[in-house]
């Protein structure tokens, strides 16, 4: 089976989604290839529409064991047309619970018909240097697989001869979804001396929860504690404060200190 052009979606305020993506899109290795960051929200007003001569990799993150629920309507938005896609959620090293079911079941619903699926780990929002979680992923190894993954999805293409021939893909979760997808209002980050308003944390951050005149505001009701505006500070001056979201790192480090590995699933 052959398709004209690559579309590559994904939500990254980190950066660790989109480098899986990337990866393994080297791993296919096609000529044609488009990156559809919806990260910030100005690309989340753009509907996606793809045909039956494209293949559409959809990569994002998973927040309490679920798709991010900030994307649902963009996502339930899409227009395909017996589109060949592969889903791929990348997870602090916890679990990544119903999400991988969820994004396929929305690509299906939309018109897609999923080749592949895949669950990587990327290092977790609220890890830290005092609380690493999944410290530095994905790594080598991790990028090392995401390129092979590439690799047997180009192989799954060449074995089929049209769309027709690609079987329902059985992937773990649970339906009804579990998981809480409603938004923590809460009040965690620090802000030392050491700022400078230099505005890298507003501009980055992927719904706008930051003021951009001045940068030490902060709408609770907006943050998605992705801590973008943390790990891109070029000071370091946003840390995590005691509370909540402190307490969680915390635990996490703990309990899910053994590392996890990629893994696919194929039609």
């Amino acid at each position: 089976m052959n398709v004209i052009s690559l579309k590559l979606v994904c939500f990254s305020p980190t950066g660790t989604t989109k480098a899986i993506i990337q990866g393994v899109a080297r791993g296919i290795n096609h000529s044609t290839v488009e990156l559809i960051d919806i990260t910030k929200p100005d690309a989340r007003k753009q509907q996606l529409q793809t045909s039956e001569n494209e293949l559409l990799l959809v990569a994002v993150p998973v927040y309490m064991g679920r798709v991010p629920a900030l994307l649902s309507e963009w996502l339930h938005a899409i227009k395909a047309r017996n589109t060949p896609a592969v889903c791929i959620v990348v997870y602090g090293n916890r679990v990544y619970d119903d999400a991988l079911l969820e994004l396929k079941d929305i690509l299906l619903e939309r018109g897609c018909k999923p080749i592949a699926c895949a669950a990587f780990v990327g290092e977790h929002s609220f890890s830290s240097s005092k609380t690493p979680i999944a410290e530095g992923r994905p790594d080598v190894s991790d990028l090392n697989h995401a390129e092979l993954f590439g690799r047997k999805i180009n192989e799954k293409l060449l074995s089929i001869s049209s769309i027709d021939y690609i079987s329902n893909i059985s992937v773990p979760g649970n339906y009804p979804y579990g998981g809480i997808t409603d938004l923590w209002s809460v009040d965690f980050i620090a802000i030392s001396t050491k700022c400078t308003q230099c505005g890298i944390c507003a501009e980055g951050c992927p719904v706008g929860a930051i003021d951009s005149e001045n940068c030490n505001l902060i709408d609770t009701k907006k943050c998605i504690t992705c801590c973008a505006c943390i790990k891109n500070c070029p000071l370091n001056a946003r840390t995590i404060k005691t509370g909540p979201v402190k307490d969680a790192a915390m635990r996490l480090n703990k309990l899910y200190k053994e590392r996890k590995e990629p893994v696919f699933f194929f039609s």
